[in-house]
């Protein structure tokens, strides 16, 4: 890097705490700082819902997985296909009840329906395993960073959670939400100037697809279950587990459900929400291709899996040093791409971080605040607007602390960053959905039976991963819900029976349903196009 990518570096960072110093000046309560004033238009709340989860794994994890993985290639495309389905049901059966109860932390309405135990329980849940899932995150990039300026790996881990940190805590939800438009503009203008060099320097685009392992371009696989076959990314797994894990990503996870939060009315949210099962694909098939040409060129230059980095790895029971793919895509734009275009795609690498990172960290924040601070804190709760207002701050500050240090250990986990963020989102994410559907679907559930039901469906899934090592983990977002439900269902009938009439406004009904689809649009209409887009998804991906 010269002083031109530089240059462009430290610009793009000014230009972000600018931003969210102007945005964040004119909060005055934490509902401001959280939801910002909850006026956000749908378009940026959309975009900004791609971004969160299209940050790292764009550029580094996904690459690596389609061009060097183990069971990679456009297989990963599969998992985009219960996007649109998951959508429809965050629509339909989450939002309207977390508007319609006016919070800030989803986790509130568990309480509203269910009881405190199981709101703080599945609070604390998120705290723990979003910090985890996000230190990953930081892991990835600071792999970059300690490539791109050859200093020590805790250097990088530091220099990227300082940036992010700064303009998080000034900024808060608003700020999140307008810079994740900027750097997701940024990631898909990196994204296209990499593939395009990679492309050219394989020999053109017929060249790629020759040289590409052509084991490697099936899009679809009908041949396992994943059900303790070793067939982990086939189809149904893909499909359900996806759907599963999506609905529970979009709709009971605070990083997504509180953008939904922050728009002005239901049909906004739904907006965004539908934006993203729209525009999702296009943008994975993307970066999926980006890793097409990397691995091309790596077949056409025998040197530069060479030129990656090592890190040490257990093959065949022994610890040798094997390359890092993870650095693939730096590695490739460091030696081949011209300075300024290399600035930008290192710009690129920092909002792809960032658009994550800065979200988990207001989301943990706004959780910490509302479901323990508030929640059990008397003095919280005497404190002036502005005094509650200082502490939303000081909280992020300290959960990006929380998950810088995190990031120390994340690359043990797996040779993929990407496979290590859905295996740990994997093991919360079915029990967590299911506490929220016994919450909206069920009169009988309640908060003692839930917690057990939680419990339950956690163990299961810690089973499986111990003991059933052969069964897909993406099964363990469909295991754990059902798993959970059902003892949910069960313990919660030897519990007092909750009163009906304090929660029918908040368990699903003619009436609710009415509440939903209140709005100026006909939304079976887009329900009806997400569905489509689902059948026009299946079939390019079974052409491919």
């Amino acid at each position: 890097m010269n002083i031109l990518d530089w240059g462009i570096v430290v610009v793009y960072i000014m230009l972000l705490i600018s931003l969210s110093y102007r945005v964040g000046k004119g909060y005055v309560s934490k509902r401001d700082y959280y939801l910002g004033g909850s006026n956000v238009h749908w378009f940026p709340t959309g975009i900004s819902t791609m971004a969160t989860q299209l940050s790292t794994n764009s550029m580094l994890g996904a690459p690596a997985f389609v061009a060097f993985s183990v069971g990679g290639g456009l297989l990963w495309l599969q998992y985009e296909l219960a996007v649109p389905l998951a959508m429809i049901i965050v629509m339909v059966f989450l939002i309207p009840f977390f508007r319609k109860a006016k919070v800030i932390s989803i986790y509130e309405y568990l309480e509203i329906r269910l009881g405190p135990k199981t709101r703080t329980s599945l609070s604390i849940i998120f705290q723990f395993f979003v910090a985890f899932g996000t230190g990953v995150t930081i892991y990835g990039i600071s792999l970059v960073l300690q490539t791109v300026l050859d200093i020590p790996f805790a250097a990088a881990v530091i220099l990227l959670g300082v940036v992010t940190v700064i303009y998080d805590t000034l900024g808060g939800m608003k700020s999140v939400i307008y810079s994740d438009v900027l750097q997701m503009t940024i990631l898909v203008l990196g994204i296209i100037f990499v593939s395009y060099y990679a492309v050219n320097l394989s020999g053109g685009l017929d060249a790629v697809f020759t040289h590409f392992d052509s084991s490697r371009l099936n899009a679809i696989d009908f041949s396992g279950t994943g059900l303790g076959d070793n067939a982990t990314f086939a189809f149904l797994p893909m499909l359900f587990g996806g759907l599963f894990l999506y609905v529970s990503y979009y709709g009971c996870n605070q990083t997504q459900a509180q953008r939904q939060l922050s728009t002005k009315n239901l049909d906004d949210s739904y907006m965004s929400l539908f934006l993203n099962g729209i525009l999702r694909f296009p943008i994975v098939v993307g970066y999926v291709f980006l890793g097409v040409a990397i691995g091309a060129y790596a077949v056409v230059n025998e040197k530069f899996i060479g030129m990656l980095p090592t890190r040490e790895s257990v093959v065949d029971g022994l610890i040798q040093n094997v390359p890092n793919f993870n650095t693939a895509v730096p590695v490739f734009v460091l030696n081949y791409l011209p300075h300024g275009i290399i600035g930008l795609i290192i710009v690129a690498l920092f909002a792809a971080a960032m658009s994550s990172l800065d979200s988990t960290l207001n989301s943990l924040s706004a959780v910490s605040v509302r479901d323990l601070f508030e929640r059990y804190s008397e003095k919280f709760r005497s404190k002036k607007e502005k005094d509650q207002l200082f502490i939303s701050k000081i909280t992020t500050l300290f959960w990006g602390v929380v998950c810088i240090s995190f990031s120390f250990v994340a690359g043990n986990i797996s040779d993929s960053i990407i496979i290590s963020i859905n295996k740990i989102a994997s093991m919360v994410n079915g029990p967590t959905l299911a506490a929220f559907l016994l919450a909206i679907f069920t009169k009988r559930a309640n908060d003692n039976g839930v917690l057990i039901g939680i419990v339950g469906g956690f163990a299961v899934n810690v089973y499986l991963w111990i003991f059933m090592p052969g069964v897909s983990w993406l099964w363990w977002n469909v295991f754990g819900a059902v798993s959970t439900f059902g003892i949910g269902l069960v313990a919660s009938l030897f519990f007092k029976v909750p009163d009906f009439e304090s929660i029918k406004d908040f368990v699903w009904n003619r009436k609710n349903f009415a509440f939903a689809e209140e709005s100026s649009r006909n939304w079976s209409k887009y329900y009806l196009v997400l569905v489509i887009w689902f059948l026009i998804m299946v079939i390019i991906l079974s052409l491919i």
